[in-house]
């Protein structure tokens, strides 16, 4: 594929591409990205272009139980594709995320595949090209069974902000690339085989979801409303709250098609609108349907899934901030729901959305406020949802001790206090807790000392604690 290059560039970035291996689709992708990103385009959707959704634009989780035999009749062609593909930088991990151990020692790659094992759902990775080969090496030795198939992410070359040349890092040359998003997943699948071998073996509909998403599971009632309806793509979205005000929103746009616009996408000056949980009140959870004869159809037409890009601006090595600036090209999964004339969204209750995204969320899940159930879903315990006003607890934890998995584990003696009767929780400086504590209301507990401090095991707090 041809474009203009006025930089001078491009073909040292299909050279590094070709000589990563990487097919040729990726490449024109990439240089299609490229060139809106050198002529100008930035990515960015105004308000202007877009209209918010209204509730009545949605069809309701709740009242789809009777597609649940179309869905049980459709189970069979169904396959479960799990993004696999993030190091779980935001708590402190240099390793895949679906390592971490998130409950009763289980990790969230542990949990998927016993969800997979106990429902009989085909299982597919999609892992990224910095979590492939430990991803592999872990179930190599854990041979589970039934195995989960994988395919591998692409990835793009960063690109230096100040004259769109490749970014070089002789330090470590691997920082040199970026995942492209998981917009990549459709290119993916068609570039690695699997979404022929999939159709070949008469596998039609795909259920794909983030791996740190414990409320994403396979739903006999969604697929089936996904099915009788004959949709291409359907996303599920659910409610805002105050705490998702960063979540990418679903809008209409004025040729009546529905957008995902993702908070990179918002101009500055339009944040406080993009914010704004009554004017724009559904978030994609990122949990998609999509029809994979349809799927294939629209890559023999199109050729490639040009989804709306997104430029991610960063430093070249993440821990470095004095490293040079690069732009991160990406796309979104859920932009595709724009590609499709018979797409659809769907509301979803918060029970279909725990994202485990830092270690505030990560204690929640790990404390008794959550359990695992026989059929190995993660979720609110039903002892909280009995509560008035139920809610996952609201944590806020000192960065500076909290901020990683290891610190975590030593400052709560690798177990988590019990917090079912806990609304808030906030910790303050340098505190260690030793076991069977027990927090109940809202609580700050705050160390004003340089030593470290410790709540001591059969504590019972119930009320702000200062040492």
């Amino acid at each position: 594929m041809k474009y203009s290059d006025t930089t001078g560039f491009l073909p040292a970035f299909i050279d590094k591409m070709q000589a990563e291996g990487l097919p040729s689709l990726v490449i024109d992708t990439f240089a299609y990205y490229y060139y809106k990103m050198i002529t100008g385009e930035t990515g960015l959707i105004y308000d202007r272009d877009i209209e918010p959704l209204r509730p009545d634009d949605l069809a309701d989780f709740e009242k789809m139980q009777h597609y649940a035999p179309a869905g049980h009749q459709a189970f069979d062609h169904t396959v479960r594709i799990v993004l696999n593909g993030g190091l779980g930088t935001s708590m402190g991990l240099t390793g895949p995320k679906s390592l971490v151990k998130i409950k009763d020692g289980f990790s969230f790659l542990d949990i998927i595949i016993r969800q997979a094992t106990t429902s009989g759902v085909k299982l597919v990775f999609m892992n990224s090209f910095n979590t492939h080969d430990e991803t592999r090496a872990v179930l190599d030795r854990r041979n589970p069974n039934p195995f989960p198939r994988m395919f591998l992410q692409h990835k793009f070359p960063k690109v230096l902000c100040k004259d769109y040349s490749p970014a070089v890092w002789p330090q470590n040359p691997l920082l040199e690339w970026n995942p492209p998003g998981h917009g990549d997943v459709y290119t993916a699948l068609a570039t690695s085989g699997m979404l022929q071998d999939l159709l070949e073996e008469g596998i039609i509909y795909a259920f794909i979801s983030n791996c740190d998403n414990l409320g994403a599971r396979m739903d006999e009632s969604l697929l089936g409303y996904f099915v009788q309806h004959q949709f291409a793509f359907m996303m599920e979205v659910a409610e805002k709250t105050p705490a998702d005000i960063k979540g990418g929103h679903l809008a209409r746009q004025k040729n009546g098609r529905m957008l995902l616009r993702e908070a990179a996408q918002c101009p500055a000056e339009e944040l406080d609108a993009f914010q704004d949980i009554r004017k724009y009140r559904f978030f994609n959870t990122n949990n998609i349907w999509i029809n994979l004869k349809a799927l294939n159809a629209l890559l023999d037409e199109q050729k490639m899934i040009n989804l709306p890009m997104i430029l991610n601006p960063k430093t070249l090595d993440p821990r470095d901030s004095g490293s040079p600036a690069v732009y991160q090209i990406e796309s979104a999964m859920g932009a595709a729901i724009s590609l499709f004339e018979n797409s659809a969204a769907v509301r979803v209750p918060r029970t279909r959305f725990y994202p485990v995204k830092t270690c505030n969320d990560l204690l929640a899940v790990r404390s008794d406020c959550f359990v695992r159930t026989e059929d190995e879903t993660v979720q609110l315990n039903p002892r909280r949802k009995a509560r008035k006003n139920a809610q996952v607890v609201k944590i806020k934890l000192d960065p500076r001790y909290y901020g990683n998995c290891d610190e975590l584990g030593k400052r709560f003696s690798g177990t988590a206090p019990s917090l079912l009767e806990c609304d808030s929780l906030v910790v303050e400086g340098n505190v260690f807790f030793e076991t069977d504590v027990t927090i109940k209301g809202s609580v700050c507990i705050k160390n004003r000392q340089p030593t470290p401090a410790v709540v001591k095991t059969g504590s019972v707090i119930d009320q702000d604690l200062v040492f």
